[in-house]
C-alpha cells in the first residue's frame, strides 16, 4: 500500500500536536528537500515544526501517515479545523 503525501495549511499547532499524541502509527513530516522526520519523536516535532510555525499556526506542511485513521483525523483538522 502506498502512503499519500498530504499537504496541511494553516493548522493550529496545539490541535496538531494533540492529534500526534493520539496517533496509532507513524506520522512523517516531509520537507521540500525530501527529508522525512518521524513526528512521533518529540525531538523531531521540535526540529520539524519550529521552521513551519507562524503566529501559532503551521503555515504549510507535508505529512505521510502509516495509519489510515490517523490520516483521516489530520485531513479533518486540515479541512475543517476539527479533530473529532
Amino acid at each position: 500500500m502506498k502512503n499519500t503525501v498530504m499537504s496541511l495549511h494553516n493548522v493550529d499547532v496545539t490541535e496538531f500536536l494533540h492529534i500526534l499524541d493520539t496517533c496509532k502509527g507513524n506520522v512523517y513530516l516531509v520537507t521540500r528537500e525530501g527529508d522525512k522526520l518521524n513526528l512521533m519523536s518529540k525531538l523531531s516535532q521540535l526540529i520539524g515544526l519550529s521552521r513551519l510555525i507562524e503566529g501559532g499556526k503551521i503555515t504549510e506542511a507535508f505529512v505521510i501517515c502509516d495509519n489510515t485513521e490517523d490520516e483521516s483525523r489530520l485531513f479533518r483538522l486540515n479541512m475543517f479545523g476539527e479533530t473529532a
